[in-house]
């Protein structure tokens, strides 16, 4: 199997995972602990309006993609904060008319390119060296982030209206931690597609829970195991001629029904 490594793309689709990883354990701990998963999801899918806005501009898509994510993620958190009760609305509304928006637009380009399919299904093995320097860059800016305001993301996580009484602002940091969610699945949209990129954002988080001791912890725990799944999908789809994304996900969902397993037998 080593002789993979001989090949360029699978060394960019490695050191993608591996970037990739990073965003996933930072923000797939933070979407876990939050009880975010829904928006996260209502901000993977309006993605797709970033795409096809790219695609119909001419423009790259990576960049285009992350602006209009961090424009939805921004709308999301202005409107659902406080407002529990109205979140799934609004984010059921963007959802489906970031969708639309993108499927309109793709329709409006003339042509028809076959790397859209990469970001509704992901094509790991098809990421530039372009798109890697970028996914680092944005990397450092969410370790970046994260360590700067690690203490508010602690206690906006665990108590969002006590901490807002001790003069935290929760405000900020949840509009923040909607847009690093927002920068980290457009990330992930290249490695599993928009369509899987909330497994990898929650399975790794949900893993790492139940041992960690600290948020700190689940974060590194999550990322490792991010790591792990994709390696492992890699290693998978090379030996069997599968899609890369869905044996990455593959890999994820066996191990996380195996942990359930063993779970329930210790209990």
């Amino acid at each position: 199997m080593i002789d993979i490594l001989s090949y360029d793309f699978m060394r960019n689709a490695l050191m993608a995972g591996l970037l990739a990883s990073v965003a996933c354990g930072i923000i797939g701990t933070l979407v876990v602990v939050n009880r975010v998963v829904f928006v996260a999801g209502g901000i993977s899918h309006a993605a797709y309006g970033g795409v096809g806005l790219a695609f119909f501009l001419g423009l790259p898509v990576l960049p285009v993609t992350v602006a209009f994510s961090l424009g939805v993620a921004a709308l999301m958190a202005k409107v659902t904060f406080g407002k529990r009760e109205r979140a799934d609305t609004v984010v059921g509304v963007l959802w489906a008319a970031g969708m639309a928006f993108g499927i309109i637009l793709m329709d409006l380009t003339h042509g028809y390119n076959v790397d859209l399919m990469s970001f509704l299904f992901g094509s790991i093995l098809s990421v530039p060296q372009s798109d890697l320097w970028l996914m680092a860059g944005l990397d450092t800016l969410l370790v970046a982030v994260v360590a700067f305001a690690y203490r508010g993301f602690l206690a906006m996580s665990f108590d969002p209206e006590f901490a807002g009484l001790r003069g935290v602002p929760v405000k900020l940091l949840h509009l923040a931690m909607l847009c690093m969610i927002a920068v980290s699945i457009v990330m992930i949209i290249r490695v599993v597609g928009l369509i899987l990129v909330i497994a990898l954002l929650t399975i790794p988080p949900y893993l790492a829970e139940r041992g960690g001791r600290s948020l700190g912890g689940m974060m590194t725990a999550s990322a490792l195991y991010s790591v792990l799944f994709c390696l492992s999908g890699l290693a998978l789809s090379y030996a069997f001629d599968l899609t890369s994304g869905a044996s990455i996900i593959a890999v994820a969902t066996v191990w996380f029904f195996a942990s359930q397993g063993l779970k329930g037998r210790r209990a």
